[in-house]
């Protein structure tokens, strides 16, 4: 899996401008470049067929990845009086007693709304220091699940969180994309919730 750009929506602060968010950032690219299909490649091949893969399966690799550096996954985060957002993805616990998420998005583009929602109102409340989002591409959603959350269909949207001037902290969207297109390869499985099967 390859990272296509990373969307920096919010840089303030003395977490925002550290060494340590670097190091970060740069742990939930490599995370994302463990991700491959079929399993046992090296590589991420997506079998170029429209609305023809699954989406759930493919965060695995890049969450155990983080877990094994140390990251809480399926973390609930509590956010004082303010609504149960649910939990996030993954979690690193900074030495602050704040946290960095990271968010990999596998349902609709309203979820994807929720979910860097979700990361904004923990920056606001002071739960998290930052964190990320990670969306397919336009051109990887085309293959997957009808209606999954992607990068192009959020992307008009940023002016929102990025003019967010009461918030310390970072926030961005990371854009991904498969390494190749190939139809030896199987369709990755898609769930039964939803639009999942479509």
């Amino acid at each position: 899996m390859k990272v296509i750009q990373t969307r920096i929506l919010i840089a303030k602060g003395k977490f925002a401008g550290s060494s340590y968010l670097s190091t970060l950032v740069k742990d939930v690219h490599k995370a994302i470049s463990t991700v491959v299909w079929p399993a046992k490649s090296n590589i991420f091949s997506l079998n170029p067929v429209k609305k023809g893969n699954g989406v759930k399966p493919i965060k695995n690799n890049c969450m155990l990845h983080l877990e094994q550096k140390g990251w809480l996954l399926e973390h609930k985060m509590s956010l004082g009086s303010r609504i149960k957002p649910g939990s996030v993805d993954a979690v690193i616990k900074l030495d602050d007693g704040r946290y960095f998420a990271a968010e990999w998005e596998t349902g609709n583009i309203s979820s994807s709304h929720r979910a860097i929602n979700k990361l904004a109102i923990g920056l606001l409340d002071g739960t998290l220091a930052g964190g990320v989002l990670i969306l397919p591409s336009r051109s990887m959603y085309t293959y997957l699940t009808d209606r999954v959350g992607n990068y192009e269909e959020i992307a008009p949207y940023f002016p929102v969180w990025e003019h967010l001037d009461a918030i310390d902290g970072y926030l961005a969207v990371i854009e991904i994309e498969h390494d190749q297109l190939s139809s030896n390869v199987p369709f990755i499985p898609k769930g039964t919730d939803g639009r999942a099967n479509i």
